[in-house]
């Protein structure tokens, strides 16, 4: 095998698993805000400053763990890929295009990772970040927050279910339910406490 089939396939194999990542980090924040709305908005007396400040810390900690935590895996697979691949060539990969190459998709990886936690908190936000201008209510910008919130869920899901050759439609359809089932357990929660 010639070292440009194998940066070809190196490169091939960075897609799928930066997809993976993004996806699970893009559900794991959507489901995180989601139970900040519900159990912070909800109340009898919101706080809107304090759900704002709460969606954005967890986004960020959720951005930066997500971020690490990916950038530690896929540095160790990435490097017992190398060393097996060492050990098949008979020659050491330092410093080449093989090892630049895992090295540069290991850290998009990573950022991606780390942002999209933000970019979530980004979109749902809005609808608060107006009600804290009193543009509209609290109560309907938690509304179109959750709104906001199934849509990402509905999208994501629609995506993968293209990428995975099944229909967009009834995966999407199938992550908004995950969305509503989470919701109405924490709005449950919520109202007992």
């Amino acid at each position: 095998m010639e070292l440009s089939d194998l940066l070809k396939k190196r490169s091939k194999e960075a897609g799928p698993i930066l997809r993976r990542f993004f996806t699970n980090t893009l559900f794991d924040s959507t489901f995180t805000l989601l139970g900040i709305i519900i159990g912070s908005a909800f109340a009898s007396n919101p706080d809107i400053r304090l759900v704002l400040g709460t969606m954005v810390a967890s986004s960020i900690a959720l951005g930066i763990s997500t971020g690490a935590s990916v950038y530690e895996s896929e540095t160790l697979e990435r490097e017992r890929r190398v060393l097996e691949l060492e050990k098949a060539l008979f020659r050491e990969l330092e410093n080449t295009t093989i090892t630049e190459n895992h090295r540069m998709s290991t850290v998009i990886i990573a950022v991606v990772n780390l942002f999209t936690p933000l970019m979530c908190c980004g979109i749902i936000i809005t609808p608060l970040v107006l009600a804290t201008f009193q543009i509209i209510n609290i109560a309907t910008a938690s509304w179109i927050a959750i709104g906001l919130a199934l849509g990402i869920l509905f999208v994501a899901g629609a995506y993968l279910g293209r990428l995975g050759k099944r229909n967009p439609l009834v995966k999407g359809t199938r992550m908004v339910i995950f969305g509503i089932m989470a919701f109405v357990i924490g709005f449950l929660i919520q109202s007992l406490i």
